[in-house]
């Protein structure tokens, strides 16, 4: 069976090393990289599995790393931010990260936030006959993992899609921050909710979808979210 294979990007050369050896010994194929360039560089060729990435780097922040990564790569990325900054998180999670965690942190935390992420359920949330899912001017393809939105084809990162196929199983239900963070992240996975908030605003804002008039994500006063316009 083929390793999983992580790059970790941080120009903190014994961090990085100390990150890779946790890795290693869970048995993960890891590369690493210390600048901005130099890790799109070796993503192209390495093709990684998960990126764990560092925001601040020298040459090409990480950011932009992150964000040039999700024009090629399905991967997951995780964000390394130097200070509990609501910017750096928003930011991060704008530009297509899946999860984020603020230094100094434990290495065993980042593993088992890793351990978390690949173990995420895939398009299984909708059952086998139900392969395109039709709501409004919203079409979801779970076989080539395509959404288009009144014609125009959508791009969404993997989080952002597992959110969406997560709500769209059960259109009329309302779900908490809690049940989409087990659905979509796992239930061991450990995080604040916010995380949800801020991926639902980027699906939506791609859906070109309104939180004040919703055609497709709607806010469930008190509860979380839903499918539809309520």
């Amino acid at each position: 069976m083929e390793r999983v294979r992580v790059l970790v990007v941080d120009d903190e050369v014994r961090l990085a090393r100390i990150v890779a050896s946790y890795l290693e010994s869970d048995d993960y194929e890891v590369a690493l990289a210390h600048d901005g360039l130099a890790a799109l560089d070796l993503a192209a060729t390495f093709r990684p599995d998960v990126v764990v990435l560092d925001v601040m780097l020298p040459g090409l922040d990480g950011v932009e790393v992150c964000r040039r990564l999700r024009q090629a790569s399905d991967c997951y990325i995780v964000m390394l931010t130097a200070r509990e900054d609501e910017v750096d998180k928003v930011l991060a999670l704008s530009m297509g990260a899946d999860d984020y965690l603020v230094k100094p942190f434990s290495p065993r935390e980042l593993l088992a936030r890793t351990r978390a992420m690949l173990r995420r359920p895939r398009l299984n949330a909708l059952r086998d006959d139900h392969r395109v899912v039709e709501i409004g001017g919203l079409v979801i393809d779970l076989e080539s993992r395509g959404v288009v939105v009144d014609g125009e084809l959508v791009d969404l990162t993997r989080t952002e899609f597992e959110i969406l196929i997560t709500l769209a199983a059960r259109p009329r239900a309302a779900f908490t921050r809690r049940q989409l963070m087990d659905a979509v992240w796992g239930r061991d996975w450990i995080g604040d909710a916010h995380i949800v908030d801020v991926h639902v605003g980027n699906l939506r804002r791609k859906l070109g979808d309104s939180p004040a008039a919703p055609r497709f994500v709607r806010t469930v006063r008190g509860v979380g979210f839903g499918m539809g316009a309520g």
